[in-house]
């Protein structure tokens, strides 16, 4: 239902860190009110202090805490909220608790729940996009249920083939397997990791494209079928299948590729009836050719360098079409300037990427002229194990890209972290290599760099 301008006064976040921060500075400017949910183990946190409300609704553990709907929903109505923001991860695709949010009267930032439900799963994702149009890597038609059954569609497609979990992505959620024997020593392994993580044994196989590009798309839709896109952004510096590093424009793309991305995304958005922000995800291969991937139904980590070379605030679009409202562009209007560039600065070690908790005893970024950062963390906070070890996003927004390496490299030299480890160390290596720095890399780049 189409609610008035004025009808969002306050709103819930079902989130942490650094995301829930950002959607304050927002609300703020937009004179919303806020409530933040916090658990036991980030009560020190920025955000808490920072909205005009925030409760406590459990221990650390995800599942005492963020997870829970049921105490999520009591708060925003005991707190009278007219709608919830869920961030991204956690329950931001979770189309049970989209609708327990309608049910409880409230309304939610991002698309409804069946639009969740469809492209929550991969299957059911593919299937729709073959039916609009839109091209999808090579892969079983549904989920396969048996060793036997995936190692008959391996040999149809041919190996490498990537096995994924169709509730849910990231590292988590898939696994390469080169030949038949890695693919039978993975399937049980797969099987049990999905239904521990994303609820559902369910399975299926796609074709593994080597030295690929991962590139997505950033679109909104409206309740009155309006579809734009924001250009994209090129994702490929990864580890363990999850992004490090962001960057729009792509570099190295031909304006004829790019097109076809941005119109097989707007395609794909009209084919579900989208709504809200969303981002339509490709992998390219290495002659331009573009299969549709996924697409991740709420706002992106990675959302700030396309705020920054379009100049447009996402989450105040966001409350806006939750309002009811139209797109507050149409696509013409839209125009970019620049290049910009996001560091993910996790607390890890930098060389096995595994999680770095502890106490952040000193903070002191570099330079900040025409950098953004995003922090949810500051000097004296403590970074515990329950969560992403994410501590800030580093944005560079420069001219062109070969400006924003080099004020990159500046400021990352000059940054000073102690008492965890961050990864760094591993940007200054990155933004030394002659394949990152000509922008002609794939996401492959951070394993060549160690065969390297």
């Amino acid at each position: 239902m189409a609610r008035g301008e004025d009808s969002l006064k306050r709103i819930l976040i079902a989130n942490r860190g650094e995301i829930a921060r950002r959607i304050i500075t927002t609300c703020k400017q937009l004179e919303i009110e806020t409530v933040a949910v916090y658990s036991e183990a980030d009560s020190e946190l920025p955000y808490v202090k920072e909205a005009d409300d925030a409760i406590c609704i459990g221990k650390g553990p995800v599942k005492d805490s963020y997870l829970n709907m049921e105490k999520i929903i009591e708060v925003a109505t005991n707190y009278n909220v007219e709608a919830i923001h869920p961030g991204y991860g956690l329950l931001s695709e979770n189309g049970d608790f989209v609708k327990r949010i309608e049910q409880a009267g409230i309304t939610f930032i991002g698309p409804n729940a069946d639009i969740l439900t469809l492209m929550g799963d991969k299957i059911s994702a593919r299937r729709a996009m073959v039916e609009a149009g839109v091209p999808v890597v090579p892969g079983s038609d549904g989920g396969v249920t048996s060793v036997s059954e995936a190692i008959q569609v391996a040999k149809e497609i041919g190996y490498p083939v990537m096995l994924k979990a169709s509730g849910g992505g990231g590292g988590i959620g898939m696994v390469l397997c080169k030949n038949e024997q890695e693919l039978s020593t993975s399937f049980s392994k797969i099987q049990s990791r999905a239904k521990a993580y994303f609820n559902s044994e369910s399975v299926f196989l796609e074709k593994f494209i080597p030295n690929a590009r991962h590139i997505e798309v950033q679109i909104f839709g409206d309740q009155n079928g309006n579809v734009i896109h924001l250009y994209e952004r090129n994702c490929s510096v990864q580890r363990r299948n999850q992004k490090v590093i962001e960057e729009t424009h792509s570099p190295n793309l031909s304006e004829q590729t790019r097109e076809k991305l941005y119109e097989a995304a707007k395609r794909a958005a009209k084919a579900v009836s989208y709504t809200n922000a969303g981002t339509v995800e490709f992998i390219v291969d290495e002659a331009e050719n573009i299969y549709f991937l996924e697409m991740n139904t709420r706002l992106q980590v990675e959302h700030p360098v396309t705020e920054r070379i379009c100049g447009i605030d996402l989450v105040e679009w966001q409350i806006k079409i939750a309002k009811g409202l139209e797109i507050p562009l149409q696509q013409e209007s839209i125009k970019s300037f620049g290049h910009a560039i996001e560091f993910r600065v996790y607390a890890e070690n930098p060389n096995n990427f595994y999680p770095s908790p502890g106490k952040i005893s000193t903070l002191n970024w570099g330079n900040q002229t025409n950098i953004r950062i995003d922090s949810g963390y500051e000097q004296g906070n403590t970074v515990t194990p329950f969560y992403d070890p994410l501590i800030a996003k580093v944005i560079v927004h420069e001219e062109n890209r070969e400006q924003c390496l080099q004020v990159a490299r500046s400021f990352f030299k000059e940054t000073k972290i102690s008492g965890i480890q961050t990864n760094i160390p591993l940007f200054l290596h990155i933004l030394e290599n002659s394949d990152f720095k000509r922008g002609s890399y794939s996401t492959n780049l951070l394993k060549q760099m160690v065969t390297n």
